[in-house]
């Protein structure tokens, strides 16, 4: 196990009918005026956006608001929120939504304090600007990004194809409220990918090459076992809002660092995704759910162990046969898991064309873990290089 240094800040609060206290619960952490920041649409619709200004109102908090993020949240809107944030002078950003939105926020937090564009700090792999960022609270209303407890965001440049992460330990939320009603009007395919990424989340921390990692191993195998069985029942009847509730708390386990502790980490399957989305637009889940089985046989090779392992305790395939075998029966139902929630499993169900340039993806993926290397490489297992990643693209289509 390697050293670490963990602190998790955020106060977590679930439970139905919860997100109308939030004026209560954000009261004693504001000092001024707050950002309330969310989609559209669907928060309209569905009274939320109207409960959450009255639950504010009633504890005299001040606000201003920016609606307005979509999927693969852009920078532009960071921006504009920055700038909004700056002339209202706001002390915190509350996000109302899901990965997108609480991304969205914490790139306005961060760029508040910062006179540096926001963009640059994303650019720049490992980046501590001047001034720490605003304090960000959640209100959570679709499970799956793990945003609501981690320190990490993530954003896409439409003027420039690119879709990039940015972690500070102070953007872990100091308020998240998980309330599973808000979640019983979700469409299918949306719970779908957001199990889909929970569980990548897991697979990016899991396999690797760290040894005596017993205690995290079987948190992880557990999680992951919980996220299919959940998303299986759920995929049936989605009213069921305990079931909601705790997919909703697997998520968040998945990527609060956890899991993570004391180990190697990869992250190659993110970044080879963000590519993706970031130049076709596709839904983050969707297209880990092709990426994954292809990364999975292009590595398992290099660490048969860990591989058989997670087979064995995860997907319960019988130990008895040969170490490729369990492997390779382990993806198999990996893939069928993902079918049976109505995943895509190739470039060609994404819509992303067979002669996409899949080698300029690959190398930008590199470049943005690669650093100054004179080779720059995914992290991993085993370190990709550019040719290698492209192999992979090329071997889901």
């Amino acid at each position: 196990m390697l050293n670490f240094d963990y602190c998790n800040k955020t106060r977590y609060i679930y439970g139905p009918g919860e997100h109308l206290q939030l004026g209560k619960y954000l009261k004693p952490m504001v000092s001024g005026k707050v950002l309330l920041h969310y989609g559209g649409g669907s928060i309209i619709r569905s009274g939320l956006l109207g409960r959450i200004r009255r639950s504010l109102q009633e504890e005299g908090i001040e606000f201003t608001e920016l609606g307005g993020v979509k999927p693969n949240p852009d920078v532009a809107l960071v921006r504009e929120g920055i700038t909004l944030g700056q002339q209202e002078k706001v002390s915190l950003v509350l996000a109302v939504g899901g990965g997108s939105v609480i991304d969205s926020a914490k790139g306005i937090a961060v760029g508040i304090p910062n006179t540096c564009d926001v963009w640059e700090l994303y650019s720049h792999k490992g980046s501590i600007p001047p001034h720490g960022p605003l304090p960000v609270a959640t209100v959570l209303t679709l499970p799956a990004a793990g945003s609501e407890n981690s320190p990490n965001t993530v954003l896409s440049d439409a003027s420039t194809g690119r879709k990039l992460g940015f972690r500070h330990m102070e953007l872990r939320p100091v308020l998240s409220i998980v309330d599973p009603t808000l979640f019983l009007t979700l469409p299918r395919e949306q719970m779908a990918y957001g199990a889909c990424d929970m569980l990548c989340h897991i697979f990016e921390r899991y396999f690797t090459n760290t040894q005596q990692t017993q205690l995290s191993d079987v948190l992880g195998e557990a999680t992951m076992r919980t996220i299919m069985q959940l998303a299986l029942s759920l995929n049936q009847d989605l009213q069921q809002v305990d079931t909601w509730g705790q997919l909703a708390l697997c998520g968040t386990v998945a990527h609060n660092d956890l899991l993570g502790i004391g180990r190697e980490q990869s992250w190659a399957c993110h970044a080879l995704e963000h590519e993706l989305s970031a130049v076709y637009d596709v839904p983050h889940g969707a297209g880990l759910a092709v990426i994954v089985p292809a990364y999975m046989e292009a590595i398992w090779p290099y660490n048969p162990g860990i591989y058989a392992q997670w087979a064995t305790n995860v997907m319960g395939v019988t130990p008895q046969r040969d170490t490729e075998s369990i492997i390779r029966e382990g993806i198999s139902r990996l893939r069928r898991w993902y079918r049976e929630l109505g995943l895509p499993q190739t470039m060609q169900e994404l819509g992303i064309p067979a002669d996409a340039d899949f080698a300029a993806m690959a190398a930008a993926a590199c470049k943005v873990y690669g650093g100054g290397a004179a080779i720059p490489t995914l992290p991993g297992i085993h370190p990709l290089t550019a040719e290698e990643a492209t192999a992979i693209y090329l071997s889901a289509r």
